[in-house]
């Protein structure tokens, strides 16, 4: 892989023919929103296949090296994996209130949560066949065990590290599987590490570990303060729980740090890791030029060598307007091939 290469961290915009923009920006779903879709359910699997070879399409054509299925087929990063599972009532869902009272509807775990079949097994499948770039890799994302279990409820388990090692079982089958089957990258999404870092600190690692378990392939962890779009205004300059991934047995983190102009110190504590840093402003609708993401990626570099650093946008696009999005990884990796060169010589 070349020096600095770039990704995306999963979502890329529907189509608006595929689903209703107006419901999907007014939150993210926990569970099932069949409401969602625009297309009847005879062809809902042919649209979205269709409306994933368009993300690949414009992932290659932006140039970007280590791509994904856009997360076309799923109406958020967490609820496809979780309602696959054997365990969770998607009738009568659970309610959750978070720290400004706002209730939630929630995946009610009402039985031993089990993994019955491969959620997400077709999707790489149908990723693998339409990428014929040599030169790119493919990555699958799953939802964390820990971000799982803070976004379900019900009063089967004990406690929400029993829960979350239950989900982290449950991914782990599903990881196994994609990497027998090829996956190039498999990535934890786990955004919710923030909401409770005392939790986190207790066995958010234990849960990331348990779910990446006999994984040999590369190993990612995702976090973030929350999609733009939905978490508005000026984010934090740190975060609560990041360092202690460095007990993570996953080679990269992937940290948002264009919005919330993060303090890159920290860094310094996850010198073992490979850090994908987000360098595109997901809050913004204005299409950065490629000189600013390379100046991104230089701040970067001043704290995570050349050869430890993945440009990326912050979190997943699926937000934005399907051309902003494009224009942006266009930037990114307009952006990543200034620095190359600067660090080459104009080689690679």
């Amino acid at each position: 892989m070349k020096l600095i290469p770039t990704t995306v961290v999963g979502s890329y915009p529907q189509p608006d023919w595929l689903v209703d923009r107006a419901l999907l920006s007014k939150g993210v779903p926990r569970v099932n929103l069949h409401e969602l879709w625009r297309i009847p359910a005879e062809h809902l699997r042919e649209a979205q296949d269709d409306a994933t070879r368009l993300a690949i399409g414009d992932m290659v054509r932006a140039g970007i090296d280590i791509i994904t299925d856009g997360e076309i087929r799923r109406e958020s990063y967490s609820n496809y994996f979780v309602s696959a599972l054997e365990g969770i009532d998607l009738d009568h869902p659970a309610v959750i209130t978070n720290t400004v009272g706002r209730k939630t509807e929630v995946p009610r775990v009402f039985a031993p949560i089990r993994r019955r079949n491969a959620v997400t097994l077709r999707d790489l499948n149908f990723l693998r066949a339409h990428v014929t770039e040599a030169d790119c890799k493919i990555k699958i994302t799953l939802p964390g065990p820990f971000t799982m279990a803070q976004q379900a409820g019900g009063e089967f388990y004990q406690d929400k590290e029993e829960m979350a090692m239950a989900f982290a079982q449950a991914a782990n089958a599903e990881a196994l599987d994609l990497q027998a089957a090829g996956a190039t990258v498999i990535q934890i999404d786990e955004p919710w590490l923030r909401n409770d870092p005392q939790a986190a600190r207790r066995f958010a690692v234990k849960a990331i570990n348990r779910a990446l378990e006999g994984v040999t392939v590369t190993t990612v962890v995702h976090l973030c303060f929350g999609y733009a779009a939905v978490v508005p205004g000026q984010k934090p300059t740190g975060y609560a729980f990041l360092t202690e991934l460095a007990d993570s047995v996953a080679q990269q983190i992937s940290i948002e740090c264009a919005q919330p102009v993060l303090e890159l110190g920290m860094l310094k504590d996850l010198s073992n890791k490979t850090i994908l840093l987000g360098v595109i402003d997901l809050g913004s609708p204005r299409i950065e030029s490629g000189e600013q993401i390379a100046q991104r990626i230089r701040n970067g570099l001043k704290h995570v060598s050349a050869e430890r650093l993945i440009a990326a946008p912050d979190c997943g696009m699926k937000y934005l307007p399907r051309e902003v999005a494009f224009g942006k990884l266009k930037a990114l990796a307009e952006g990543a091939a200034m620095v190359r060169a600067e660090l080459t010589g104009g080689v690679g």
